[in-house]
């Protein structure tokens, strides 16, 4: 290994979403735990949740300033140009500045320019791809990278055999270790009844509010169940309107969820979207799912993740057009059959690779440690 005095840097581009910035957090709290004497530094853009979620985390974060090409024409786009030529001028100074050893992808747009200009500075780049289909930065790092982590098989086919690593996605270190009857006590939720987790993002997903909304009565009611639902800072307000607490005592609705191993604790189902993140902890909690993939993502990935894990048993799956009329009636029959459940626990379990940011961070830490013998 390198020597203990000596400190290398690793930079992490990953931007947009907590699917490209929580997978990046874990590598790098794995790099920090393998090696006491290494510096991480982040790259990300001023809009997007990564500029408060990293520093949260404990590292600092650079800004770049770019964004994507919107598939409507938009103000954005006509700035696109001179956004990448600022960008790429950017990343050329902060590669300058910060002589990192290695530089990883974890998607998003502000990874291209900076992935891109590493390349052509000979600093190793190393691709984690969340996908099934694979986000256009990635599938454009491809090429030039030096080793490429993915957690589908699907993923596989859109990169050089030769530098695939299926290792799966990294998650949170903490989801698995909640006390299931002290998670519960959290919520409020008593030990004798089913509980639904309902997640929508941190924005929140309309047609998953929708579905519930239209399902509340019979599945509150009805089946009985405590009802978790995190429906997005977008509809929390709309939504406390429209619903009257005091009626349905056994619902928590939430714009936010702060303590997810709580909740997945606590939950018997979970519905959610199939970004490739939400799959993993399902995969690493063992948390039977509903899935309804989000229609409007690039490359219908959602769909792919979501088609993985139920061919594997470990989720059902519902289109985002079917799910209000049959959400209530493929939750009810799924938490009255608990065989059905602990074989889905089972498949999910199966699946899971917890050990992904660690095996990531090995491969890091040997691209080092060949370049400084």
């Amino acid at each position: 290994m390198p020597s203990k005095q000596a400190t290398y840097r690793v930079m992490i581009a990953a931007g947009g979403t907590g699917g490209h910035v929580y997978p990046a957090i874990s590598i790098a709290d794995a790099l920090t735990a393998k090696m006491a004497h290494i510096d991480i530094a982040f790259v990300g853009t001023k809009n997007h949740m990564e500029w408060t979620a990293v520093p949260k985390a404990g590292y600092r974060i650079y800004p770049i300033w770019v964004s994507g090409l919107q598939r409507r024409f938009t103000l954005s786009n006509l700035l696109f140009p001179l956004k990448l030529i600022v960008s790429l001028i950017q990343s050329f100074w902060l590669l300058q500045r910060l002589k990192p050893a290695v530089m990883v992808s974890c998607g998003g747009y502000v990874a291209g320019p900076v992935g891109w200009m590493a390349s052509r500075f000979g600093i190793p780049v190393m691709i984690q791809e969340q996908n099934s289909y694979p986000g256009v930065t990635n599938r454009m790092l491809g090429s030039s990278a030096k080793r490429i982590f993915t957690a589908f098989p699907d993923a596989e086919d859109y990169f050089p055999a030769h530098k695939v690593r299926m290792v799966g996605n990294p998650t949170r270190k903490n989801l698995v270790h909640a006390n299931p009857s002290k998670a519960r006590a959290s919520f409020n939720i008593t030990e004798d009844r089913s509980v639904l987790l309902v997640l929508g993002g941190s924005l929140g997903a309309k047609s998953i509010n929708e579905a519930l909304l239209h399902s509340l009565d019979t599945l509150h009611d009805h089946a009985g169940l405590y009802i978790i639902w995190q429906c997005g800072k977008r509809y929390i307000d709309a939504l406390s309107k429209k619903i009257d607490l005091e009626e349905y005592p056994r619902l928590r609705l939430l714009a936010y969820l702060d303590d997810m191993p709580a909740a997945y604790a606590a939950a018997n189902l979970v519905v959610s979207r199939a970004g490739a993140s939400s799959c993993s902890e399902f995969m690493v909690t063992g948390t039977p799912s509903v899935l309804i993939p989000s229609p409007f993502v690039a490359g219908d990935h959602q769909t792919m993740n979501a088609r993985s894990m139920q061919e594997l048993g470990a989720a059902e799956m519902l289109s985002d057009d079917e799910a209000k009329d049959t959400l209530t009636e493929l939750v009810t029959r799924l938490l009255a059959d608990q065989e059905q459940l602990r074989r889905m626990n089972d498949a999910a379990l199966a699946m899971a690779k917890p050990f992904a940011a660690e095996h990531i961070a090995e491969e890091i830490l040997h691209e080092i440690e060949q370049r400084h013998d």
